[in-house]
């Protein structure tokens, strides 16, 4: 299984067009050693042709230009994407699909009930693309946690719900449903191996620990180093965990559960433009390469 990182970064990107945080001002300048990264979302494919893809963030036709896999050109108008798997309705991972309209057929879209009822009320996407290419809603949830994707069949996907949060637009914003935030285990059937992916985590219960703990590979919430970091800089009056993120460092913290994993190779990814990890000469970067925990970038290429 291939797993393509289409873009690293938490919303806003790397670095945020209105941020002057120290690593912000520090690409900008090129006193930071640190690479710029697009909002995230990835691909995943059993064959290297056909793909799934995670999430449509706003700059996804940069990404899709950086990415010729998805590309594959048998036809006059084509495209390598055979499926879109939300993982929830927030901006920074659907507004992209309006760059998608120009599809030959309705986009195959995977999500929730609450992702689809927030994506056709408070956020009406599914509603402008009925005016282009049009939407192929597969339901998350219910009877079908576990689904395949037509034309990817080679690839098993599961998905369960998390603890974190519904888009500030949402009018359950503040009362959490299960379906606001999920995650999903990919198999690939030929080999048996699995990713385990959440960008978004804000709690790590029992189910989610034991789907880390069996995955070849997790790709998980990196947004936050510390659960004050955006107070403590005066960006913000919440804390990391109140807006639905594990942060790495502190009791209870990522590198905590991830220390307890001895199988799956460790990756983060939706890094916020304000952690310090983005920095690659970062003290918050060594620590994490010592507990062998990876930080993702853009067109990081992911074999499993």
């Amino acid at each position: 299984m291939r797993v393509k990182v289409l873009g690293s970064a938490a919303g806003g990107g790397f670095p945020q067009w209105n941020c002057n945080c120290r690593n912000c001002d520090g690409v900008r300048s090129g006193a930071l050693h640190a690479l710029p990264r697009t909002q995230s979302s990835i691909a995943v494919s059993s064959d290297g042709m056909r793909w799934v893809l995670f999430n449509a963030s706003p700059d996804i036709l940069q990404q899709l230009k950086a990415t010729p896999e998805l590309q594959p050109a048998r036809a006059i108008r084509d495209t390598g994407i055979e499926g879109v798997v939300l993982i929830d309705a927030q901006i920074d991972h659907t507004t992209g699909l309006l760059m998608l309209r120009e599809g030959q057929r309705p986009l195959p879209i995977f999500c929730t009930d609450m992702v689809r009822e927030d994506l056709t009320t408070g956020n009406p996407l599914f509603r402008i693309l009925e005016h282009y290419c049009g939407v192929e809603w597969h339901r998350i949830g219910g009877d079908r946690w576990t689904f395949t994707i037509p034309g990817a069949d080679a690839l098993e996907f599961t998905a369960m719900p998390l603890k974190s949060a519904a888009p500030p637009y949402s009018p359950h914003r503040h009362d959490p449903h299960p379906g606001d935030n999920i995650g999903v285990r990919v198999t690939d059937t030929s080999s048996g191996r699995s990713l385990f992916y959440a960008p978004g985590l804000g709690e790590i219960e029992p189910h989610v620990e034991a789907a880390m703990r069996a995955a070849d590979c997790v790709l998980v919430d990196g947004t936050f180093w510390t659960d004050e970091e955006m107070v403590e800089l005066g960006i913000s009056v919440k804390r990391a965990r109140e807006i639905g993120h594990l942060p790495q460092s502190g009791a209870g913290g990522m590198m905590e559960w991830l220390d307890r994993f001895e199988k799956p190779r460790k990756i983060l990814i939706h890094i916020n433009n304000t952690n310090p990890i983005l920095n690659d000469d970062a003290p918050e970067r060594a620590e994490l390469a010592a507990r062998g925990i990876e930080v993702a970038f853009d067109g990081m290429d992911i074999r499993i």
